[in-house]
């Protein structure tokens, strides 16, 4: 492996001190609103780190100047296409159209591992018989296992959100900061253990009332929002409806995730 000042190496990064968070993506499956798929890079001082990264997320880095290669680690919430379906082009982009290549390390649910390597057959066949010729790490989190690298610390907490293995919302400590994201899924009492005390909670809202199956609303996480302890709350995810209604979220001191939103912590 090449080391610092070592021909081969990856350019240098200028990370900031603290906590950047750079929105990607922050829309829900069907671009309502004319916003990408769900992807949040984590900049942290010593990593980039990707929160999901769907099926938008290669192009949307391109279009926003953003080098793909500067990725260390991919947190997956959930194995939906729209939160990990752009992954398996990323990989290729690393292998084949990357000089200087660095590891890669993807952490998911139990069934990472398989539904990764799933897709990117069905995507691109032969995929599944390449020799990557960078390290790639994939590792399959059970729910409640603390998982570390990269100066990143992450636990998971199983939600509600059918996706053919288990939906997760994300702690991630890092910097000194705690990030909490609920992933997609309808209201449950995990989403307390989840957000408590975070400086920013992350939160689908995909309708602005009423209790949609498998995602959050509006008016649920108001009515919530003393329970999850939050220091800021930041909605995403959101359909249509929603979006017609973020008005009133701001009204109530909520924040409103973006694609092409910088928020430092």
């Amino acid at each position: 492996m090449s080391g610092p000042g070592m021909p081969g190496s990856p350019p240098a990064r200028a990370l900031p001190p603290d906590m950047r968070l750079r929105i990607i993506g922050s829309g829900d499956a069907f671009g309502s609103g004319g916003r990408a798929n769900a992807c949040f890079l984590l900049e942290t001082g010593q990593a980039i780190v990707s929160i999901d990264f769907g099926a938008t997320s290669l192009v949307e880095m391109r279009r926003s100047g953003i080098d793909p290669r500067s990725i260390d680690v991919i947190l997956l919430s959930h194995l939906h296409g729209d939160h990990f379906g752009a992954i398996p082009a990323l990989l290729l982009f690393r292998q084949f159209a990357c000089k200087q290549r660095r590891p890669l390390t993807i952490v998911g649910p139990v069934g990472t591992r398989e539904r990764l390597l799933a897709a990117s057959e069905i995507f691109y066949p032969g995929t599944s018989a390449i020799d990557w010729k960078f390290e790639l790490t994939v590792i399959d989190l059970p729910t409640e296992t603390p998982w570390s690298g990269h100066g990143v610390g992450l636990l998971s907490h199983e939600v509600i959100h059918p996706s053919g293995a288990p939906a997760t919302g994300l702690r991630i400590a890092a910097s000194g900061r705690l990030l909490a994201y609920s992933g997609d899924t309808e209201w449950t009492e995990a989403l307390t253990r989840i957000a408590a005390d975070a400086d920013l909670f992350i939160c689908e809202c995909y309708h602005p009332y009423g209790t949609p199956v498998s995602h959050m609303s509006l008016q649920r996480i108001l009515e919530e929002r003393e329970r999850l302890r939050a220091k800021s709350i930041m909605l995403t995810h959101m359909g249509e409806t929603m979006l017609e209604r973020i008005d009133e979220a701001l009204a109530e001191g909520l924040l409103i995730a973006r694609d092409g939103l910088i928020h430092d912590f």
